[in-house]
């Protein structure tokens, strides 16, 4: 596996990996590493879990390396790590300004990696963040797919579809509940991909809630709330790829079996489902949402604080149909899901993923596939709108910069998040809750599901994403937990659940800010609205894992499930007394 360092008392004739006299150069699988090269030491921390499992002298030499990459990089994987995204969180919490926040938590990022040079934190900043990140084949993937489908929904008010289906809704769901639990089951039935979902649901349902008095921070919450942890029960979906391929690079040799054995025990994502489909048939709300809620309901203010709609209503068409509406979205859901399968190789003969759809969507790019995807809806769309003739020409083409303008908030905000991930990074975040987690392994075994639960939390939280949390934490929880150990897929769950739930939280989280955009609702009301429900379900899902850890010796770990699920709607029935009183009563 490895060989042992010369100079740590072993005879170099004994030790033929060694690659040099030099006792700081090794080998690990096959990979050299120099730890008095700054360059070699950082590659060989950024292979940490592998690193972890593999190289029996792990302990000593990740404390070479990090001492190593401190000489040129001082807060590298410390608590200082964290503090950009803390600051910028923070300050968009207290501030309400999403922007200036973000930009000055990139900037703090900076400043701590170059050591307080101007020239270094520009350079930083400017070239390994922003111009980096956004010229990122994914992400420049993602912002395709924002410009496109912002397109394809200006095309569809323009032609009248989302009035129609406005008014049509309107006479067949006759409530506010009606309302909040279509878009529930909407956001559940699409399924495939969170970034589709947040930006589809918001696009199809804001006329129907809006008819029925629902603020948009709900709407909101509706979206996010349906997204992630939706996606992470969901075993066809571009989130159970994700986790099945970090799985798999980490010696799990089937990882959507790893990943539908987990189901059962994502508690947090089960919960949330459970605490919408209760808020909306209860009819309350608590924390900020009541206020809002209570604008919308008695004022008919759907924004609250000032806020204003991110794009201008556009002039109802009267020639659109609900057809206009619903032919589009159909087109735009099968030709995603054909676009991500064909990134994943399902019509490549030399693909794994050929004719297999599963293994095709395992190993597909979802980047790719949901920007091709919508440039052929949006193509097919355009065909179908010219046939029917609902708008001139003319018209439809104003629908690209229109639909380019209404998501450019959510794109700025997105690079800007992205270079704030590639700040913390920089500075080794991921490295420091690495260690963390690695230091409690061995002790608290029971209660570790629950303590990976919060590291996940706090590192999604603090990092905006749930995918690097996974990537962090997946091969570490493997690795301390081998496959016939009966915690391994609590854990497993604990991590994603925390990850979806730290997510669910950020401001700086991409779904967050697509949710926003989905529902045109302001960002940080979003959060603040959105904060007290999360972290209702957090405690409940900390608690679930505390007697599931507590259960699993005995083989009695799913019992926890319902437990969990009885302690979250009585804790809901209890916030409903302690609030004393509905929302919606007028309108019911």
């Amino acid at each position: 596996m490895i060989a042992a360092a010369a100079g740590e008392g072993e005879d170099i004739a004994a030790a033929p990996e060694v690659i040099s006299a030099n006792p700081s150069a090794f080998s690990v699988d096959d990979v050299e590493y120099d730890l008095s090269d700054g360059d070699s030491a950082l590659e060989y921390v950024d292979n940490y879990a592998d690193n972890l499992s593999d190289d029996e002298g792990f302990d000593s030499h990740i404390g070479t390396a990090l001492a190593k990459i401190r000489e040129s990089i001082g807060a590298y994987a410390t608590f200082w790590a964290l503090l950009p995204a803390l600051i910028a969180i923070i300050l968009a919490l207290i501030t309400k300004e999403v922007y200036s926040s973000l930009i000055i938590g990139i900037i703090v990022g900076g400043a701590l990696y170059a050591g307080g040079n101007f020239e270094g934190t520009l350079n930083h900043v400017i070239q390994d963040g922003f111009i980096a990140n956004v010229a990122d084949s994914y992400n420049i993937g993602i912002i395709i797919f924002l410009i496109l489908l912002g397109t394809l929904v200006s095309l569809m008010n323009k032609a009248g579809g989302s009035a129609a289906f406005g008014r049509w809704a309107t006479k067949h769901i006759k409530s506010r509940v009606g309302a909040q639990l279509a878009t529930i089951a909407l956001g559940v039935l699409i399924f495939v991909d969170d970034y589709f979902n947040c930006l589809t649901v918001g696009s199809v349902m804001r006329p129907v809630t809006d008819g029925h008095k629902v603020s948009r921070a709900k709407l909101s919450y509706l979206i996010d709330a349906t997204a992630a942890p939706v996606c992470i029960i969901a075993p066809i979906s571009s989130w159970a790829a994700a986790v099945a391929g970090f799985a798999k690079s980490a010696g799990e040799a089937n990882g959507i079996h790893l990943f539908i054995r987990a189901i059962p025990y994502n508690f947090y994502a089960l919960f949330t489902i459970v605490m919408m489909i209760v808020l909306a048939v209860a009819r309350f709300d608590y924390g900020p949402m009541k206020l809002h809620e209570k604008n919308a309901v008695e004022k008919g203010d759907l924004f609250t604080r000032g806020t204003k709609q991110a794009v201008e209503e556009m002039k109802a068409n009267e020639k659109g149909k609900v057809i206009d509406l619903v032919l589009p979205v159909i087109v735009l859901i099968i030709c995603c899901v054909i676009g991500m399968i064909y990134s994943g190789g399902m019509f490549d003969p030399e693909a794994d993923g050929y004719h297999s759809f599963i293994t095709a969507f395992s190993d597909c790019d979802a980047s790719v596939g949901l920007a091709l995807g919508s440039a052929v809806a949006l193509v097919i769309s355009v065909i179908y709108f010219l046939i029917r003739r609902t708008m001139k020409f003319r018209d439809l083409m104003e629908s690209f910069p229109e639909g380019f303008k209404a998501m450019v908030p959510a794109i700025l905000i997105l690079a800007c998040a992205w270079t704030l991930k590639a700040m913390t990074d920089s500075l080794g975040a991921k490295v420091f809750i690495s260690q963390a987690v690695n230091s409690v392994a061995s002790g608290f075994q029971m209660l570790l599901p629950a303590i990976i639960f919060l590291v996940a939390v706090g590192l999604s939280f603090a990092t905006g994403t749930s995918w690097g949390t996974f990537g962090i934490l997946i091969p570490i929880v493997l690795s301390v937990f081998p496959f016939d150990n009966h915690l391994q897929i609590i854990a497993i769950s604990a991590c994603m659940a925390g990850a979806v739930c730290g997510d669910h939280c950020s401001p700086i989280s991409d779904t967050t800010i697509m949710s926003s955009a989905g529902a045109q609702c302001d960002h940080i009301n979003h959060v603040s609205t959105q904060l007290p429900y999360a972290l209702t379900v957090a405690a409940v899902s900390f608690v679930t894992y505390v007697i599931s850890g507590l259960l699993a010796s005995s083989g009695l770990a799913i019992v926890a499930l319902p437990i969990g699920a009885v302690l979250m709607v009585g804790t809901l029935i209890v916030i409903k007394s302690a609030t004393n009183g509905k929302v919606g009563k007028k309108s019911k």
